[in-house]
């Protein structure tokens, strides 16, 4: 009897070792993965996905698809994203727009910061950065001020729509200076840029990325940057907050996925995120453009994705800023 027991325990710990081996979750990715970008081509957010997505595909050897759905300051696509199935197949590569500034500053927003994703990790920190027009005659942010005092109503600012993280200082700063500024809302940061250099909107405050390029070709004059601190990529350039204490509106882009992810899957795509950004080359690329690559964890992430929401909150009433 004791040998038929063993005998009998023997076979149901094969059996159940066969059901998990055919039950397990295959390893991720064995197929697609769609990564959306909430803006259009040749942005800064779409720049952070292709260096994700090239990496990973070398890795894997499966298509990562970057697909641009813009529109809204970035809310199409992040409501799309929220929608998508949780197995991992879809990501989202979300920034302080998405996922602290829109619950704010639109009355309708189809989806939940917080509740309808899982953050991932984040790819990098960078600030914005004042950029004029040529035919602006300001070669200071104290100029700039004067100038705008002395215009009232005259400025227009162009950025990626209503609660971008580009439109925000805009409107902090008009608020500041006690002067109104026309905001002409565009698709992407090529956009801001070109209009700009061509002479149809006067100013904006676009990611460093775009902006301190065309200042160093003389297209633009740039006058200072959003972070608390200067930028080692552009030292010379002062911060707003040195005229007006306390400023500091940075932005930020990291990875998404749909809340409900497996978290295998979540700490896998993290630790890839951190292998990536932390190599040498796209470090000094970053670096080159303004940005700070700062990968972390899914559980660091979704802490600091919470209170850039509350801080953004602050930052949106002071501003007065009225929901659409």
């Amino acid at each position: 009897m004791k040998k038929l027991m063993l005998a009998l325990l023997g076979a149901l710990s094969l059996t159940s070792a066969r059901v998990e081996a055919q039950t397990a979750a295959p390893a991720w990715p064995q197929r697609q993965v769609t990564v959306i970008v909430p803006f259009t081509a040749g942005g800064t957010t779409d720049l952070f996905a292709r260096i994700f997505t090239q990496a990973m595909q070398q890795k894997y050897n499966v298509a990562f698809v970057v697909e641009n759905r813009a529109g809204a300051g970035g809310t199409v696509g992040a409501t799309a994203a929220s929608r998508a199935a949780k197995d991992g197949y879809t990501l989202f590569v979300g920034t302080a727009s998405t996922h602290a500034i829109a619950p704010y500053v639109y009355k309708s927003l189809n989806y939940d910061a917080d509740r309808d994703f899982q953050p991932i990790s984040l790819f990098a920190t960078l600030p914005n950065m004042l950029v004029v027009s040529n035919a602006i005659p300001a070669r200071t942010f104290a100029e700039f001020v004067a100038y705008a005092k002395a215009n009232p109503g005259k400025l227009n600012y162009g950025s990626s729509g209503i609660g971008a993280s580009n439109h925000i200082p805009a409107e902090i700063i008009s608020n500041l200076i006690g002067t109104p500024m026309t905001h002409i809302p565009y698709r992407s940061s090529n956009e801001i840029m070109n209009a700009l250099v061509g002479g149809h909107i006067h100013l904006a405050f676009d990611n460093i990325t775009f902006a301190w390029p065309q200042a160093q070709g003389g297209t633009v004059r740039a006058l200072a940057v959003t972070s608390k601190d200067r930028s080692p990529t552009a030292p010379d350039v002062p911060t707003i907050g040195e005229t007006f204490p306390g400023f500091d509106i940075g932005t930020w882009h990291g990875l998404f996925a749909p809340a409900g992810v497996p978290r295998a899957i979540a700490d896998q795509v993290a630790a890839d995120v951190k292998e990536i950004f932390s190599r040498p080359d796209v470090v000094a690329k970053l670096k080159e453009i303004g940005a700070v690559a700062s990968p972390n964890t899914p559980d660091a992430f979704t802490a600091f994705a919470r209170s850039e929401r509350a801080r953004y909150q602050v930052i949106v009433r002071d501003a007065r800023i009225q929901p659409q």
